[in-house]
C-alpha cells in the first residue's frame, strides 16, 4: 500500500467519525435564514457597533500559526490517551466547523448589513478554529475532510430562537472549556502534553465574543426572554451542560493526563457558564442541588449501559438499549422540574471575560 492511498484511508477513516450524529456528537444545522435577517440590532446599536469593532480588529489574526512544536508532539503518546486525543480533536474539529458552516450561510444569504457582518465575522474565526485543529490530526496522519463533510453530513432544523440559545450556550461553554484547561495547564506545564493547549486563552476569547454577539441579539429582542421561551431556555441549558457532562466521562485518559478530575472540572465549567449567561438569562440552572448532581450521575452511568449494550448486539440488548433510553429520558424530565435559580437582571448585557 502507498503512503498516498494510505492517508486516504485515515482521512476517510476519521471522516467517517467526523460524520456520525448522535445526541454527544456535534450536529449541522439549519434554519429560517430570513428570520435572523430580519433581526434589528437598533435597540442596542452603540453596543453592537462597540462589538463590530472588535470583530474588525481581529485580534487574534496571526494567533493560528503553528510552531515547530507540534509535529513532535504526537509521537510517545500511550495508546489509550492517543485514542481519546484524537476523538476529542476529530470532535472539535467537527464541532467549529459546524459552526463556520451555519455562520457561513447565514451571511451568504444576508441582506441585512447588520447580519451579513456578524456571521461573516464568526464564520471567519470558526473556520481558522476547525483548521487548526484539522492540522494537529493530520500530525497522526489523519484528518477530516471538511468540504466532504459540508456535503454529506446531515442537517437538523432548528427554529431561529433555537439557534439563538443553543448557539449562545455551545460558544459560552467553549469559552469555559478551554480557558479552564488552560489555566490548569498554566499551573501545570508538565502536564500539557502537546502544544495545542497553549493557543486556548486567545482561542477561547474567539468563543466568548460570539457569545456576545448572540447576546445582544437577544436583548434587542426581548419576547425570546420571556413566555414560553423560557421553558425552552431551561431545556437548552439542560441539555448542553448533561450532554457535556456525559460525552467528558468517556474520556477518562485525557482528563488523567491533564491531571484533572472530570466531575470538578464539568462542574467549574457549569459555573463559569451560568455566570456568563447570567447576562441575559433571567435564571440559572441550581448546579449545587444534590438531586441535580444525582441526576447527572444516573445520566452518566445509563450512557455507560447503553453503550455496553451496543456494543454486545443482538435483540436482547437492543430491547435493554430502549429501556436505557426511556430511564434517560425520565431522568432529563426530573432534572427539568428542580427549581432554577433566578436573578436580576444587570444594567450592562455586555460583559469582560474574566476568568
Amino acid at each position: 500500500m502507498t503512503a498516498a492511498i494510505a492517508a486516504d484511508i485515515d482521512l476517510n477513516h476519521s471522516t467517517e467519525r467526523a460524520k456520525v450524529s448522535t445526541v454527544l456528537t456535534p450536529n449541522f444545522y439549519t434554519t429560517d435564514y430570513a428570520a435572523i435577517d430580519r433581526m434589528d440590532v437598533e435597540p442596542i446599536r452603540a453596543e453592537w457597533d462597540k462589538l463590530m469593532a472588535e470583530f474588525e480588529a481581529d485580534a487574534n489574526s496571526d494567533h493560528f500559526d503553528r510552531d515547530e512544536g507540534f509535529g513532535k508532539a504526537v509521537t510517545d503518546l500511550p495508546p489509550a490517551l492517543k485514542a481519546e486525543f484524537i476523538e476529542f480533536l476529530i470532535s472539535s474539529c467537527t464541532s467549529e466547523f459546524s459552526g463556520c458552516v451555519l455562520y457561513a450561510e447565514l451571511k451568504r444569504r444576508a441582506k441585512n448589513p447588520d447580519m451579513r457582518d456578524v456571521f461573516g465575522y464568526m464564520a471567519r474565526d470558526e473556520s481558522r478554529h476547525a483548521n487548526f485543529l484539522n492540522q494537529s490530526l493530520k500530525d497522526f496522519g489523519l484528518g477530516v475532510d471538511l468540504n466532504l463533510l459540508k456535503r454529506v453530513k446531515k442537517y437538523k432544523y432548528f427554529a431561529p430562537k433555537f439557534i439563538m440559545y443553543a448557539t449562545y450556550l455551545s460558544e459560552k461553554i467553549g469559552y469555559a472549556r478551554y480557558i479552564k484547561i488552560f489555566r490548569h495547564l498554566e499551573k501545570h506545564p508538565e502536564r500539557r502534553f502537546h502544544p495545542i493547549f497553549k493557543w486556548f486563552e486567545k482561542w477561547c476569547n474567539d468563543e466568548y465574543r460570539h457569545g456576545e454577539a448572540f447576546a445582544l441579539l437577544m436583548h434587542a429582542h426581548p419576547e425570546l426572554l420571556r413566555g414560553r421561551n423560557l421553558l425552552w431556555i431551561r431545556f437548552f441549558l439542560l441539555a448542553v451542560y448533561a450532554t457535556m457532562y456525559v460525552r467528558d466521562h468517556t474520556r477518562p485518559e485525557l482528563y488523567d493526563a491533564f491531571g484533572m478530575d472530570i466531575t470538578k472540572y464539568d462542574y467549574e465549567v457549569f459555573e463559569i457558564t451560568s455566570a456568563c449567561a447570567a447576562q441575559i438569562f433571567p435564571f440559572s440552572l441550581d448546579i449545587d442541588n444534590p438531586a441535580f448532581r444525582a441526576g447527572f450521575e444516573r445520566l452518566r452511568l445509563l450512557g455507560i449501559a447503553n453503550e455496553k449494550a451496543r456494543e454486545r448486539g443482538g435483540v436482547v440488548s437492543a430491547l435493554k438499549r430502549v429501556g436505557y433510553g426511556i430511564a434517560a429520558a425520565a431522568t432529563f424530565a426530573r432534572l427539568y422540574t428542580l427549581p432554577v435559580v433566578r436573578h436580576a437582571k444587570p444594567a450592562q448585557v455586555r460583559m469582560a471575560p474574566a476568568w
